[in-house]
């Protein structure tokens, strides 16, 4: 029912196995985008910098597709640079032979990889390459995305919605050039959803974080001390604390001078599912809280 103009391929991780039976379904079920409801001579982005961009520009090139390529190693637009600069980043783009200088007002390489992307969406419906690329100097981040709550003794404190492996290996990623002190990383995992992930997302963030500090997140109706000992499996040397507020509160009380503390899992939501009901939480509030009393 949604008439299309052009589409995009940004990445595809490990996510909702609990439809997909493998990545490579989820991959195919993505795809149909490009081979069934666009049709051919429209438009395509491809992150090249993306997991599974080559198996995407090949479906949209058999569809018969125009394909529009951004990143490292994109054709249309070629990010050549990216550095962090303060609470920023600082990303240096040819477009058309010409380079062009933009201050990217978010953190993280994947946000640099989503503003390209959404470039090149303008540019696919018609938009000129230049004001297009200006318009990233003025983003505003997505609430509950690598979002910057607030800080406390000289640390920052930042909410992510990573729910899954890649995402919360990116959302490390991104947070340890801000870290001159410890990156402490607070996270739970989902009930009634792919279980296999947990010990995956345990083991990145005993590896990419200091401190793991592992909680609940949305438990619906299994036990969250199961849940928490699935991820605890791949956790080495983690902490645990099931009240996902007290272990908000015992992460800012760690923090000192250099640290980050990232809260990941929910981002944007405001209520927290235990069994059949939704019980009012945010990140960002109870973060907040915790700032304020330190």
């Amino acid at each position: 029912g949604v008439r299309l103009t052009a589409a995009a391929f940004t990445n595809l991780g490990r996510d909702h196995m609990d439809y997909h039976p493998t990545v490579e379904h989820y991959l195919g079920a993505k795809m149909r985008l490009f081979s069934e409801l666009l049709e051919p001579g429209q438009q395509v982005v491809i992150n090249t910098d993306g997991a599974y961009a080559a198996e995407a520009t090949a479906v949209a090139n058999a569809r018969g597709l125009r394909v529009i390529t951004v990143g490292r190693s994109g054709e249309t637009l070629r990010r050549l640079s990216l550095k962090n600069e303060g609470f920023a980043q600082v990303m240096r783009v040819e477009a058309q032979g010409r380079t062009y200088s933009i201050a990217l007002p978010l953190v993280g390489a994947y946000q640099a990889e989503n503003a390209l992307t959404a470039a090149g969406l303008a540019i696919a419906a018609g938009e000129d390459i230049e004001p297009v690329l200006a318009a990233l100097n003025h983003l505003h981040g997505v609430p509950g995305r690598l979002e910057i709550v607030g800080e406390a003794k000289g640390g920052l404190a930042i909410v992510d919605y990573a729910h899954n492996p890649e995402a919360l290996a990116a959302a490390l990623e991104a947070c340890r050039p801000f870290v001159s002190g410890k990156l402490i990383s607070v996270f739970g995992c989902g009930g009634d959803r792919d279980k296999g992930k947990r010990p995956l997302m345990g083991q990145i963030s005993a590896e990419k974080a200091d401190v793991t500090i592992v909680t609940e997140d949305n438990p619906r109706s299994e036990q969250p001390a199961a849940i928490r000992a699935e991820i605890l499996a791949g956790a080495k040397g983690a902490k645990e604390i099931g009240d996902r507020a007290e272990a908000i509160r015992a992460a800012v009380a760690m923090m000192d001078k250099g640290d980050v503390v990232l809260v990941a899992g929910k981002g944007h939501e405001t209520g927290q599912i235990i069994g059949d009901r939704v019980i009012p939480f945010s990140d960002h509030e109870e973060l907040r809280h915790a700032l304020e009393s330190h």
